[in-house]
C-alpha cells in the first residue's frame, strides 16, 4: 500500500474546497473528496485527470451520521490511514432582516457549518486514534466573519464563532492521542460563493462596497502549508486574506 498521507476534504466540489484538494493532490496527497453532488465530484477529478489511487469523488451529506460514517469507512478501506481532515463544508442565509429568517434557514446552517464539522471531527478521532502510527491533523475553515460579522449574517456567523470552540476544544482533546487541530479564517477568497460580492456588498455603516479580493490558489497554498507541518508543530489559528479588503478597520 502507498506510503502517501491520505486527506479527507468536506465541499470539494467548489470554490475552496476544490482548490485545496486538489492542490493536495499536487502535494502527494491521496484525497477522499466529499460533497452533496456526486457528478460535480466526479467530473472535477475527471477534469483534473485524477484516478482512484489519487482521489476519490464520494457523495456525502455531512449533515447525515450515516453518510459521514460511510465516507470515512470508504477512505480508510481504500487508503488504509488518514492524516488530514479539512472542515470545509459550509453554507450561508439569505440576507434578510434577522426577525424575518426562518427558523429552517437557521438549522441547514448550523447543522452543515457546525454540526457537519463536529461528525467529521468524531470520525476522523477515531480512526487516527487507533492507526499505527497514531494522530493526524485536522484543519477546520473558520471565517473572519467570526468576530467581525456582516449585516443580516446571524446564522453564518454564529456557526463561525463556533467553529472557534471547536477547534480549541479539538485541539485539547487530540493531544494525548498525537492529533493536531488548527483553523484558517478566510477573507476575499474569489470562489463562486463570493462571485456577487464583485457587485457591491453591504458595510456595515448602509454603504455597498465593491471589496477586493484574492485568488483562491492562495488559500488553498496555506492549507497545504498548514498541513505539511509535523505533527509536533501546529498552526492554531491562521488569518489569510485579501490585502486591501476593508476588515482591519471595520467599523
Amino acid at each position: 500500500m502507498s506510503s502517501s498521507p491520505v486527506a479527507i476534504v468536506t465541499g470539494a466540489g467548489t470554490g475552496i474546497g476544490r482548490a485545496v484538494m486538489l492542490a493536495l493532490v499536487s502535494a502527494g496527497y491521496r484525497v477522499g473528496a466529499a460533497g452533496r453532488n456526486g457528478e460535480r465530484l466526479r467530473q472535477v477529478l475527471a477534469d483534473a485527470g485524477l484516478g482512484p489511487d489519487q482521489a476519490l469523488a464520494i457523495a456525502t451529506d455531512i449533515t447525515d451520521p450515516d453518510s459521514v460514517k460511510a465516507l470515512f469507512t470508504e477512505v480508510k478501506e481504500r487508503y488504509g490511514r488518514l492524516d488530514l481532515l479539512f472542515n470545509n463544508a459550509g453554507i450561508g442565509a439569505p440576507p434578510v432582516p434577522l426577525e424575518e429568517l426562518p427558523v429552517k434557514h437557521w438549522r441547514a446552517v448550523v447543522d452543515t457549518n457546525l454540526t457537519g464539522a463536529f461528525l467529521c471531527t468524531q470520525e476522523a478521532f477515531r480512526i487516527m486514534k487507533e492507526q499505527d502510527p497514531q494522530g493526524g491533523r485536522i484543519i477546520n475553515n473558520g471565517s473572519i466573519s467570526a468576530t467581525s460579522p456582516r449585516p443580516r449574517s446571524a446564522p453564518y456567523t454564529a456557526t463561525k464563532h463556533a467553529m472557534t470552540g471547536l477547534t480549541k476544544s479539538t485541539s485539547l482533546d487530540g493531544r494525548a492521542y498525537n492529533i493536531a487541530c488548527g483553523q484558517i479564517d478566510i477573507g476575499n477568497a474569489a470562489t463562486e460563493m463570493t462571485e456577487p460580492m464583485r457587485r457591491g456588498i453591504p458595510q456595515a455603516n448602509g454603504d455597498t462596497l465593491v471589496e477586493p479580493m484574492m485568488d483562491v490558489s492562495h488559500v488553498a497554498d496555506a492549507v497545504v502549508h498548514m498541513a505539511r507541518l509535523p505533527l509536533d508543530a501546529n498552526v492554531q489559528f491562521m488569518t489569510i486574506m485579501a490585502t486591501n479588503m476593508p476588515f482591519i478597520g471595520r467599523g
